[in-house]
Order: structure tokens, then sequence, then C-alpha cells
């Protein structure tokens, strides 16, 4: 069984499962074919997102429980939506120690501890102990923060050691011949504990476990052993063996040991349920075709979509403002992205990275002079998020050879690593795999996305910001490869990890068709406010103009985070006071002075953005994949990067919304594409109904011809019966009439619209006449 689409809900305390089970008949009659949750085993209190899980046993209490579990299954069940679940098996929270049974066991028995094994803890080059850097300041700064308390507990019955909230465990006969009350006593007691406690700092370079990317809270777990892996996934089997969950999507697979491994073990113990995987592929990569996979969870068709709606004369003209810009703020100038992206990942390797590296180079079998270097340099040198070996050799012999140009004094180290790193066998190979993608992720997505600013809808998730645009011709190539290899694999616009909503992106795009428009009124808004960083100062006005109207906080939440991720003025571990306070005050100005030219600026573009949205919806919807629509981007959907992107949806308005649509079509009433997003709203729920009651229609791809003067604005294909067919780069159709003799050639008989109704007869038909009223068109043959 296999989704025809799926609709993403964000389960947390807020919107629990009870109050998902609620909108189970919105989503049914939207058109979704399966429901999709976030993840939903025990997360730590107070978690938003839920991928940090504490206890794998049972289904999250503040998310509604095994009991709400249940429920939503039913009703989905009824309704009939299977039901899709987000699962993590790389990692576990650990940022509240005692919510974590084993975490906790582990801090109170170390290495003899019956879960000690479940976590990816290098016991010796901690002298036994695992780190656990929650300090202030240095230690001996601090000692007299330390207290002790005696009063023994059911998970401590020997006592807890605190630092302010922070509460440890003491291992059995910690207080043996110290009298606790005597000065000092806290100290001594801390050195007979199977953990340490580190000034926070000391984790980029001293932390002896395995975690997700740089998140120190979140502590890798080893599912490579057939224990751990049982004892994670007795609870997500048993939803699957009562039939509560149909499907499953795997967080971050590139963290594991063995992914593949680790595919194949899910599998079996599943039944070959549908099955996702959570992997960024680069631009030209191909997922691997031996995992026991459906396809991946879709960015990497998101890239493809957001570039053939981008207009490539639009390069040139941004890329030299993005040089002004530099050369009038006195920032560096900007370089290629192979180089900028080389130069963030090597600042992460150098950085936040350090431990994991150390650990690498105690691995080597041998010593090897200049190995941390040498190690960082070819990490930064990595092309793609990680290999496989034997698979992905030639990526390593690309990232060596990379690494060797670049840092001709680490040559011999270089080559004294390859034969290690490219040995299967090797565990210094295998935890270099581990390593590739926290790099890249760090390095790529958190730094240089913020970097790079000439156009902000091009430093998205599973895009490659060095490709601009793309021509119509290559995005039907990318379709038909999609529907030959991967016909199952999802496809997204937005999700909880794009930088930016979907119709951010899409008013964004407009950019590119005026790029010296957008010159004259970056200039206009930096001259009422500036950071004094030109590049910063586009990106963060990029993101005003396409999140607008934006509520100040989420602006300030917005450029906070932008401007310490790209890590060039400010940064997360280092403030600069001066810059942040000119950064807020440009958002201050959005609301304030900028705001008539802000306001002017967004009317110019705004029904061109609004444009390329539909035509991005339709593209997806209605293109090969299973699409997803995330909650509430049925709607226009302009959030930023997360968390504003787990805002509440307002599925009551989306439903009343629904309903008045379809009252109105019975009438002849068609919505106005307007801010209400009811235009998009007819769009996704026309697509997705008619990809779930005739999904006969959707079963190929074939490009569909067409001819005219302006033949390069339009996109259109025909999926095996339902021909979709969407408008680019209105801007320029605009300013040059419209679209004049331009036809599509569509095959004989009689065809209707899904959105508007309209009658057509196959053969030649106008463009004028078919997008008259909307920008975009789902047809369909009457019998």
């Amino acid at each position: 069984m296999r989704p025809l689409s799926t609709y993403r809900l964000q389960i947390r305390p807020s919107f629990d499962l009870d109050a998902a089970t609620e909108v189970v008949p919105y989503l049914r009659d939207l058109g979704v074919s399966w429901a999709y949750l976030s993840p939903l085993l025990q997360a730590t209190t107070g978690s938003d997102h839920g991928y940090d899980v504490v206890d794998t046993s049972r289904v999250d209490p503040a998310r509604g429980g095994a009991a709400g579990l249940a429920a939503f299954s039913a009703a989905a069940h009824e309704a009939g939506l299977p039901v899709l679940v987000d699962i993590v098996p790389n990692h576990m929270g650990i940022s509240a120690p005692r919510e974590n049974p084993w975490w906790w066991d582990v801090l109170r028995l170390g290495r003899g501890s019956a879960h000690a094994a479940a976590f990816d803890i290098d016991w010796d080059a901690g002298g036994g102990r695992v780190l656990v850097p929650v300090l202030g300041a240095p230690l001996e700064e601090v000692a007299s923060d330390l207290t002790l308390d005696t009063a023994p507990a059911d998970d401590a019955p020997d006592g807890l050691l605190r630092y302010f909230e922070h509460a440890f465990p003491l291992a059995p006969g910690s207080l043996d011949g110290i009298d606790p009350g005597a000065v000092g006593a806290p100290l001594e007691v801390l050195g007979r504990q199977h953990y340490t406690l580190a000034f926070w700092r000391t984790e980029a370079t001293d932390l002896n476990y395995r975690r997700f990317f740089a998140v120190t809270t979140l502590a890798g777990v080893r599912v490579e052993l057939p224990e751990i892996f049982e004892a994670t996934h007795t609870e997500i089997l048993r939803w699957v063996r009562e039939g509560l969950v149909d499907g499953l999507r795997i967080d971050h697979p590139d963290g594991l040991r063995d992914p593949g491994g680790y595919l194949d073990q899910l599998a079996e113990a599943s039944g070959r349920v549908y099955t996702l995987v959570e992997k960024i592929l680069e631009h030209g990569e191909s997922l691997p075709s031996w995992w026991a996979t459906d396809g991946t969870t879709g960015y990497d068709a998101l890239g493809v979509i957001d570039r053939v709606l981008v207009d490539p004369a639009g390069e040139g003209a941004l890329d030299r403002l993005d040089a002004q810009l530099r050369e009038g703020t006195g920032v560096a100038p900007g370089q290629s992205w192979t180089d900028l992206i080389h130069t963030t990942k090597r600042m992460i390797a150098d950085t936040i990275q350090v431990a994991e590296i150390r650990r690498l180079v105690r691995l080597l079998p041998h010593p090897i002079d200049d190995a941390e270097d040498a190690l960082a340099e070819i990490l930064a040198s990595f092309p793609v998020y990680r290999s496989y070996l034997p698979a992905g050799r030639e990526q390593l012999t690309v990232a060596l050879a990379d690494a060797a140009a670049r840092r001709p004094d680490l040559a011999g180290a270089i080559a004294a690593l390859e034969p290690v790193l490219a040995d299967p066998s090797e565990e210094a190979a295998q935890r270099f795999q581990q390593t590739t993608g926290p790099v890249m992720a760090k390095g790529v997505e958190d730094t240089a996305f913020y970097r790079f600013t000439r156009l902000g809808s091009l430093t998205e998730v599973g895009g490659d910001p060095a490709v601009f645009a793309i021509p119509v011709e290559t995005f039907h190539d990318e379709q038909m490869r999609r529907q030959a290899a991967w016909p199952a694999a999802m496809t997204a616009l937005s999700t909880h990890d794009t930088k930016r909503g979907e119709d951010v992106r899409a008013r964004l795009d407009v950019l590119a068709e005026i790029p010296e428009r957008w010159a004259e009124v970056l200039g206009e808004l930096r001259a009422v406010a500036s950071t004094g960083h030109g590049p910063f100062d586009s990106l963060l006005w990029q993101a005003v103009v396409g999140a607008w109207p934006a509520a100040s906080d989420r602006l300030h939440a917005y450029a906070e985070k932008a401007a310490r991720e790209a890590a060039e003025a400010t940064g997360w571990w280092d403030q600069d006071a001066e810059f942040e306070a000119r950064m807020h005050a440009l958002v201050d100005a959005a609301h304030g002075p900028a705001r008539p030219i802000l306001e002017s600026f967004v009317a110019e573009i705004q029904a061109a953005g609004w444009s390329n949205g539909l035509a991005a919806k339709v593209l997806q919807l209605a293109g090969p994949g299973v699409p997803d629509v995330y909650q509430g981007s049925e709607l226009w959907e302009q959030s930023l990067v997360d968390p504003d992107n787990r805002r509440p949806v307002d599925f009551a308005l989306r439903a009343e919304l629904l309903a008045e649509i379809d009252a109105g079509i019975a009438s002849g009433d068609l919505p106005a594409i307007d801010e209400s997003g009811a235009a998009k709203l007819l769009v996704t729920s026309r697509t997705l109904r008619l990809r779930r009651d005739r999904p006969e229609l959707f079963d190929r791809y074939t490009p569909v011809t067409v001819t005219g003067a302006a033949a390069q604005h339009a996109v259109a294909f025909d999926r095996g019966g339902a021909i979709a067919v969407a408008t680019r780069l209105p801007v320029g159709l605009a300013e040059r009439g419209g679209w004049d003799d331009t036809i599509a050639l569509l095959p004989a008989g009689q065809w209707r619209d899904a959105f508007t109704g309209r009658r057509v007869t196959g053969g030649a038909f106008a463009l004028t006449d078919l997008l008259q009223r909307y920008p975009v068109a789902l047809l369909t043959r009457e019998s």
C-alpha cells in the first residue's frame, strides 16, 4: 500500500493526537490520501518538535498517549486515510537527564549500566567517564555552585548532585566516608561519578559521545546493535503490527553506522511497510538503489520545482548587486559557491566538530602526522552528505584530491589517510562516514545558506544555490527521471526544516525578473535602516519582503537566528551587541519608517508571487511522486525558518473556507486570487481530490508541447490523462503583453479544467483562453 498524497501534522502538547483527530474530516474533504504525523514517542517535556525522544517504549502522554494514537488511527482509517509516522532512530534527548531512563542509568552506573551499549560513548577517551558540558564556566570557577542532595529517590537511591536547575544521579557508594555538609564535598563526590561536569564551551573539543550534528543534548544511539534496534523499535513495530500505523518516515538515516543495513532490518521487522528516508541529495546525486525504501522526503523535488520558476536572466544583475553591497560595506568579495562552502565547512570542522575529528584520530590504526588537520580538510572537501562504502568511493577520491590541491602541505597526511578511510572494515572509515553529514549540514544549510544572499529562494534545503535556474526542458527531464526511478518518493514544497515557506520563496523568485528594481528598492530600505553589512541587509530585507505582513516578533527571531547562523558579524557563542542592535533596529524600521516603501514594493510584486505560488503547487501536486502538503500550506505559506514554521494552524478557518469554495463552485462562483489564499485552497483541494479519485490519470509523465511567442512562460505535462499547465516568469509574460499566439497541443477530445470547470476541445488550444482566470490549469478528458 502506497499513498497518493500526504498531509503533515505537527503533533505537540498544544496540538495533540486528540486535536489531530478532530481535523480528520477536513483532511478527507481536502482530498488527502494519507495522514502524516511528526514523532510520537515520549519526548523531553515541553518539546515542540518531538525529535528529542527520551523514552522509546511509549507514545508521549503530552501528545495524547497510546489512547490518543488509537483514537486518531481509528478515525483516520474510517475516513480512508492510512497513517504515516516520523521516527527517530539516530538519537535520543538528554537535555533533561532524569526524563531519559536509559541515559540516567548510564550517568549513575557508567559502563556497568544495562543501557551503556545504547549510546555511542568513547569511554576510554573520557577516562571511563562521560563528559556533561553544562557548567557556565570552568569547574574550578563554579565548584561552589555544586550541591549535594542526599535524600534517596526511586531513580536516585544514593542521592543527587545539583548545579542550579540541573540534577544528576550519584553512583553507589559516592558518599562513603564523606561529610556531605563539608566544604568541598560536592567536588570530591563529583570525582567519584561516571560522568564529569564541564564548562559548556568544552563540548566542541572534548565531548566523548556521538550526537546529532552539533546538538550536545541529542545523544547518538547505536541501532546497529540488534538488541538496541529491538529495544528502540518495540513500540513502533507494535503500531505497525496492530494496524495503527501504515508507513514510517525515517529521520536522519545518514547519522547511523550502516543506513542500508538498518533499512533492511526495519523492512524485515515491519513487513516492508511504506518507508521514506529523510535524505539530503546534493545536485546530481542519486538515492542508493539498494536501500529498502520508497524514496526520500522530497527536498530534491523542491529544488527542481523552485528553479524552473526563476528567471535565469536575473543572475548577472543580482551578482552585481551583491558585489556592490560587499564593496560598499567593506565585506570581503563573494566567493564561488564551491569555495564558500569549503570555507564554512572548514570553519565547522575547526570549531564545533573538533571532538568528532579527534575521535577519528584516536581510531587510526597507526599515528599519522597532521592527521587532525588533514581530516578536517578532507571533511571540508567532501562533496555529498556521506558515502556508504564500498559505494561512494569516488566521492572520497574527489574529496582527497580537492583537499590535497587546497593544502599541498598536507598532501603526505592525506595520502596516508586514504587507505584507512577507503577501507569499509576500518572503524575510522565507518565513523568518518558518520561525520561528513554533520560537517555538511552545519557548514552549508546552517552557515553558507545565510551568507550566499543574492536570492534567498535559492538557499533552501535540497537545492544547490550555484544552480540559479533551470529551463523547462531540464525540469521535464528531472520529472521523467523521478517517475521512472522513485514514483512513490515524497515531494515537498514546505516542511518543518525549510528555511522559508513555499510562498515566501515564490514571492522572492519575482526578484530575479526585476533585479534592477529590487536593487533600487533595497537601496531605499537600507537608507532607512542597515546593519552595516550589505549582504546581510539583503538577506534580511528579502525575508521581510517575502514574509510580509509578518509580525515584528517573528522577524526579530528570524534576524537573530540568521545572523548567528551566518557567523560573520555575530554568532551563537559570542555575540556582537552593537551589530545585533542595528539588526533589531532594521526589523523595527520595517514596522516603522520603512513601512511605506516596503508595502508599496510588496504591492508591486504580490500578484506575480501568487502566480508563482500557484504554479509551484500545481507542479508539485500534479507531478510525479507522492506530494506532501505541510500543515496549513494549502493557504499562503509565508513562514520563515523554524520554529516559525511550526506555528499553530487555524484548521477551523480552512475547513470553513473549503466549504465556502465547494458551495461557491456549485453556483459558478470562483475564488479570487487574493490575500485570503482561497485560490490556493481551490487548486490544492481539486488536485488532491483528482489524484485520490482518479489515480489512473497519474501513472506516467509526458511533456506537453507548447509553441508560440510566449512558450517559455509555460510548463505543461500529461500524467496519463491529467494534464497540468502552469505559468512561469509572470512579470516577463505581462511585459510582453500576455500569451499572444501561444498554444498547447492537447490530445483530441473534450477536456475540463478541474479548477474552473471550463471545457475545451483538444488539439491546438490557446493559453490566453485556458489561463484567463488562473495562471494554472488541470485538465481531464470528459467521457
